[in-house]
């Protein structure tokens, strides 16, 4: 942690609901992507009747660079939908409860109430995470679900919020994907990789 004492997400957002659409696209994009495009997202539309009555074609054109536009588009307008018929048009603080809307899974619902409510009930496993958890050690599993598991039993759950951001500050700056910078890093003791 004190390598990296701001770390946090790097998705930009004012409220839950911002932080919600962001990271359902998120998916399959970088975050500096993504915070281009909710810049304009969020000038036009602010609350989940916005989004719920928000033209398809319109959203589809403002998310295009981030990819996977269509199904995010619905992903967004149909989880604003379930906002407003189900949560008062406010994002629910539970695992439970949001992974009830489109375009949420565990990932997404992690990065949402932790960084949003402050709310523990997982870890978000993105693939800076996966790359990192594989390569320390903490697990052979390649599914995001079954990373996570294995993770939360080896981690205190107080941890559990802070430990995916320094894994991606960790991936960003150090252990890249490509080319790791094990003569830098502060874990090759530990390391099978930066022991080999």
């Amino acid at each position: 942690m004190a390598l990296y004492p701001d770390a946090r997400t790097a998705l930009c957002f004012s409220t839950p609901l911002e932080l919600l659409v962001a990271t359902i696209l998120s998916a399959q994009s970088t975050d500096v992507g993504v915070n281009k495009v909710t810049k304009i997202l969020f000038a036009r539309y602010k609350t989940a009747y916005d989004y719920a009555h928000a033209s398809v074609t319109e959203v589809e054109s403002i998310i295009k660079p981030t990819g996977f536009y269509h199904n995010k588009a619905k992903n967004i307008i149909g989880a604003a939908r379930v906002l407003l018929e189900s949560f008062q048009g406010q994002v629910p603080q539970s695992m439970t409860e949001i992974l009830t809307l489109p375009g949420v899974a565990r990932k997404t619902g992690n990065v949402v109430l932790y960084n949003a409510y402050g709310v523990i009930e997982g870890i978000a496993v993105d693939t800076h995470v996966m790359r990192l958890s594989q390569r320390l050690g903490f697990t052979a599993e390649r599914n995001p679900v079954k990373i996570e598991q294995d993770l939360m039993k080896q981690l205190s759950k107080n941890r559990w919020g802070l430990f995916s951001h320094l894994l991606i500050y960790h991936g960003r700056s150090v252990c890249v994907a490509r080319k790791p910078k094990c003569d830098d890093c502060v874990l090759k003791d530990i390391c099978p990789i930066g022991q080999s």
